[in-house]
Order: structure tokens, then C-alpha cells, then sequence
């Protein structure tokens, strides 16, 4: 009984650490700028990705709308990643960024080509493109992003 209770403790604390290291903000200049263009794009493809799914309504103007920003927040990755800054145990970017530059910019050119190529006429024609997107992101988040 005494060890499933300790086991309790040690996970409810655990999950209180991990809650509370995500609600951590970047400090460094540098990082909240890749951290506000990452989140910019996470909230565009999740309009994208809702459509497609049908759990929101499809709008042609807000899937356009949507697509827009992520060719602008994919065209920006070079300029807002160029300065790794000073170390922020916040920022969720790997030092591999810098360390691997023209890798990482094969990978966010990836991800600019996969958007555009996107056809969001219809839901159906987003559904199509969000593989490729989805797969853009995995590839560099997988290399260069910490775990949260």
C-alpha cells in the first residue's frame, strides 16, 4: 500500500513539473520571436487541419487566409532562426539548428514548398496538402525541436 501511495505522489508531482515547465516563457529576445512565429503557424494549420477533418466548417476565405500566413511564417524561419541568442532552458529550439543550418533550412524551405502546393479550394484538397505540411513539420520539429 506504502508503495502505491509513493508511486501516486511521484506521478502527481511529475505531471506538475511537466505542466509547469510548459508554461515557462522564453526570456531571450531571440527565442520568443521563434517561439511567437512557431505558435502562428501551429495556430494556422490548426484551422487548416480542422477543416479537413470537418471538425470546423470549411470557409474558403479563412482557409486562404490561413495558408497565407503559413507561406509568410515559413518564408520568415531563416530570418527569425539566424540568431540562436542567449541559452533560454525555454526556448524548444536544439542547438543542432544552428550546428546543422543549411539542413534545417532544407527543412523549412520543405515546409514552405509543402504549403503552397496546397490546394484549399475544398476541404477535401486541404485533407490532401495537410500530409505533406504535417510531414514538413515532423521532419524538422523530429531534428531540431526539444521535447516540450
Amino acid at each position: 500500500m506504502k508503495s502505491l501511495k509513493a508511486l501516486l505522489i511521484a506521478t502527481v508531482l511529475t505531471a506538475g513539473t511537466a505542466f509547469a515547465q510548459e508554461d515557462v516563457e522564453p526570456t531571450d529576445p531571440n527565442a520568443i520571436a521563434r517561439s511567437e512565429l512557431m505558435k502562428m503557424q501551429g495556430m494556422n494549420a490548426g484551422i487548416l487541419g480542422k477543416m479537413a477533418t470537418g471538425e470546423a466548417p470549411y470557409d474558403l476565405a479563412k482557409a486562404e487566409a490561413a495558408k497565407a500566413s503559413l507561406i509568410e511564417t515559413a518564408g520568415k524561419i531563416e530570418a527569425t532562426f539566424k540568431d540562436q541568442g542567449a541559452a533560454d532552458p525555454a526556448s524548444k529550439a536544439k542547438p543542432e539548428i544552428w550546428a546543422n543550418w543549411d539542413d534545417f533550412l532544407v527543412k523549412a524551405k520543405a515546409l514552405g514548398d509543402a504549403v503552397g502546393a496546397m490546394d484549399v479550394a475544398s476541404a477535401e484538397g486541404i485533407g490532401a496538402g495537410m500530409g505533406a505540411v504535417g510531414g514538413a513539420c515532423a521532419a524538422c520539429h523530429k531534428a531540431y525541436r526539444a521535447a516540450p
